[in-house]
């Protein structure tokens, strides 16, 4: 059993200081309650502006962050800006080509980076812009008696995703989001209509039924955002879900015994067809 929580919290864009202050204070209250993995959300440390913060240092914010796990004793999913240089294929020997991605790092309680996955889905034209594709699936890593795997944000609105972690292996997808509010997107007729929210309230305790996998989900609040971050059951039960503007800790007990039960009641993974 892995005492897993969520923080939804309000990252803001230009206080990196603080907001690592935050992350610190709220990781703290997580590790007095006994957790062994706090999920935080997409680009906790410098707010989600994807256009306003490629630029920053991930490597100096992911030290820090690391920092925080091996001082209190926890382990942490958090979001950062990844940068690397490659030599440019093709090019003259010493052409190199800048990449940035937004990425995402589960941090054992020693501090000690255990993996990193970087987003394979961006969503919308500032993302796109400004960063790149990931291209390569998260790892499974057992952790706390859990095999857990990463994703980010608009990763688990599609169903590949998910099923890639799960047949890998993956009891748990831990998942740090940055979900904007759209507000009632009306259609033509009644009953055709689109917010954000049900991103939160449908489709992640969805792709956790049909996976037989636990998801924590770590959105931001305040404004702009649409809250509701969710922790959900292999058997598509929303375990526990924050309101839509106030800072919140989630906390649930994940179950390697209720991933095998939920997977003979629901038998979609055996019965998937290659």
């Amino acid at each position: 059993m892995a005492l897993i929580s969520v923080l939804q919290a309000q990252g803001t864009v230009g206080a990196i200081d603080d907001n690592l202050k935050a992350l610190r204070s709220f990781a703290e209250r997580a590790a007095g309650d006994g957790t062994d993995i706090l999920v935080t959300p997409e680009l906790f440390a410098t707010g989600y502006a994807p256009a306003k913060v490629a630029a920053e240092d991930g490597s100096a914010i992911r030290e820090r962050i690391a920092q925080i796990a091996a001082d209190l004793r926890i382990a942490i999913v958090a979001s950062t800006v990844e940068h690397t240089v490659e030599r440019s294929a093709g090019f003259a020997a010493n052409a190199t080509t800048e990449r940035r991605f937004i990425s995402a790092s589960l941090f054992g309680s020693d501090g000690n980076e255990l993996t990193r996955y970087r987003k394979s889905n961006l969503f919308g034209g500032e993302e796109q812009e400004v960063f790149d594709l990931g291209d390569a699936p998260a790892e499974v890593i057992e952790l706390a008696g859990l095999r857990v795997a990463l994703a980010i944000c608009y990763d688990i609105e599609f169903p590949e995703i998910a099923r890639r972690a799960a047949v890998a292996g993956a009891e748990a997808l831990l998942i740090p989001t940055a979900v904007p509010s759209t507000g009632d997107v009306e259609g033509g007729q009644p009953g055709h209509s689109y917010n954000a929210e049900v991103i939160s309230t449908h489709m992640v305790p969805v792709r956790a039924l049909e996976n037989g996998l636990y998801i924590a989900y770590a959105n931001h609040s305040g404004p702009g955002f649409t809250g509701l971050s969710t922790i959900a059951s292999p058997y598509g039960n929303t375990l526990a879900m924050a309101g839509r503007d106030d800072a919140e800790l989630l906390s649930a007990e994940f179950l390697s015994s209720e991933v095998a039960k939920a997977r003979e009641v629901n038998t979609y993974l055996q019965d998937l067809r290659p």
